[in-house]
């Protein structure tokens, strides 16, 4: 076996994560991210808990680096922060993800290896690929979660994605670690048979997502099809939210409307029109009427105010009905942590409408065109089993966003990536509408039927069906496989537990 000295390790460990980026979009190595896992065991082999803790900080820091650079172009790009300081912040966020998520499950990891004394036979396997998960899954909701880059996104366009609607994106990251790091050990002790079993088995499963891709969980209604246009403003982020364009606004998206009135459904993005509800009450009775007169439900995104808060909502105008507040805010950008504190120190922390408030969890979906709609909201698409049951009892699915805060780096892509696989999960059409892309429509199998050029204006034009039914993910969400992950600790623990 090689060996090389802590530090050496270390810096291998921040190379190996930010080479986990390629396996994501717009890259799509996927393979990449088998080799990452495995290296990640490989290096961890024999650590101390302390010394896992430091080399899985290493880790986090490539990964995290690498995978959301795009945060450093939000901060300096759009929230006019000095380039070094930019970095600055950028950095600090970074190793903070890589202190709160990498540097303990790595450190938990070793830790029950040590416990259980087991280096070279099975166990390590069974740990790492749990805790890998359920740290994923810890990921979702801690400090109001940071769900991006799941190992099991990178299978999207491959046949072990048919696993997605039974198990979920975590499901895919399972199958993933479990197969690299048993890989990497049975290669290393060949006569372990228990090992041996473990990979045969993790073999099977991966192969099952053949004939999984032949079920069809969810069917289109009969007859039930219906037309939409999502238009594409472009709107540029440095004007945006300046009152004296705000004209120049609508007009823009009034203009690109025009030809498509004759759609069941017109879907402009999030916060396409940059001011309250409450502000422009004459063109919202305006668009509400034109609706109506065209027999067309139209979806756009923007402030909304009552009872003394300030909400992200879409609204559902002409033949559609009600009003969403968004769940799941994204920091900084929707509201500021430690606000007394960090509010005016630099632009970033005073961006235009970063005081929203969480919508209740038991809003009613909007009606649109007749049918209710599980509508989501930029950042909340990235969330698998809040998207799961907004899903239910719903014929498809609609997602505004606004990833211009972006810019032109791999941010958009990977948040593509993540909004096809809750269409994949649940089984249902999906309509992504932006406002400088990817604006584009998604079928129930992930696949995307068609797109509009990114950083122009434009309308995506087409159909979609309405769908019925329910993907085993819609049912249970992630709980089956976490209970997996738990019942792989208990084994993994058993030999201690005898002893």
């Amino acid at each position: 076996m090689i060996r090389f000295t802590p530090r050496v390790g270390h810096l291998l460990a921040g190379l190996v994560g930010a080479c986990a980026t390629l396996a994501f979009s717009p890259f799509d190595l996927w393979p990449v991210f088998l080799l990452v896992s495995a290296a990640v065991f490989w290096l961890m082999h024999g650590l101390s808990p302390k010394q896992a803790a430091w080399r899985g900080w290493c880790f986090g820091v490539g990964f995290y680096g690498a995978g959301v650079s795009w945060v450093y172009i939000s901060i300096h790009n759009f929230g006019s922060a000095p380039a070094p300081l930019a970095f600055a912040f950028t950095a600090l966020f970074v190793m903070a993800l890589a202190l709160v998520f990498t540097a303990p499950q790595f450190a938990l990891y070793r830790w029950l290896c040590r416990r259980i004394n087991r280096e070279n036979s099975w166990p390590p396997v069974l740990l790492f690929s749990a805790t890998w998960v359920l740290f994923e899954w810890i990921r979702s909701w801690f400090l109001t979660g940071f769900p991006w880059l799941y190992g099991g996104y990178t299978l999207m366009d491959t046949p072990l994605a048919s696993w997605a609607p039974v198990t979920g994106v975590l499901g895919l990251s399972l199958l993933l670690v479990l197969f690299a790091s048993g890989l990497t050990q049975y290669l290393r002790y060949r006569h372990d048979r228990t090992l041996l079993a473990i990979l045969i088995g993790t073999v099977a499963l991966l192969l099952l997502s053949v004939p999984l891709q032949i079920i069809q969980w969810t069917q289109p209604v009969k007859g039930q099809t219906l037309s939409f246009a999502a238009v594409q403003g472009n709107i540029s982020q440095d004007l945006k939210w300046k009152p004296g364009h705000l004209d120049d606004t609508i007009e823009t998206y009034l203009k690109l409307t025009q030809p498509f009135w004759n759609r069941d459904i017109v879907i402009w993005p999030e916060n396409a029109i940059p001011t309250l509800y409450q502000n422009v009450p004459a063109l919202m009775d305006q668009l509400d009427a034109k609706g109506k007169e065209a027999h067309t439900s139209l979806v756009l995104g923007m402030p909304w105010y009552e009872n003394d808060r300030f909400y992200n909502s879409i609204i559902s105008l002409g033949t559609g009905d009600g009003h969403y507040f968004k769940q799941k805010l994204v920091p900084f950008g929707e509201y500021v942590p430690f606000e007394s504190v960090l509010r005016g120190l630099i632009a970033f922390f005073d961006l235009p409408m970063s005081s929203f408030s969480l919508g209740s969890d038991n809003q009613p979906p909007l009606q649109i065109a007749g049918h209710p709609v599980a509508a989501y909201i930029c950042y909340e698409v990235v969330y698998p089993d809040f998207a799961a049951a907004l899903a239910r009892d719903t014929g498809f699915l609609i997602t505004i966003s606004n990833d211009t805060w972006f810019g032109t780096s791999i941010g958009p892509f990977q948040h593509f990536q993540m909004a096809r696989m809750r269409a994949l999960e649940t089984g249902r059409y999906m309509i992504r509408g932006t406002n400088d892309g990817i604006s584009a429509l998604i079928d129930k199998k992930g696949n995307v039927v068609n797109q509009i050029a990114q950083y122009q204006a434009g309308v995506l034009d087409g159909e979609l069906p309405i769908m019925t039914g329910d993907t085993p993910f819609m049912r249970f969400g992630s709980w089956p496989v976490l209970a997996f992950c738990l019942l792989l600790l208990l084994a993994s623990l058993q030999p201690w537990r005898s002893r």
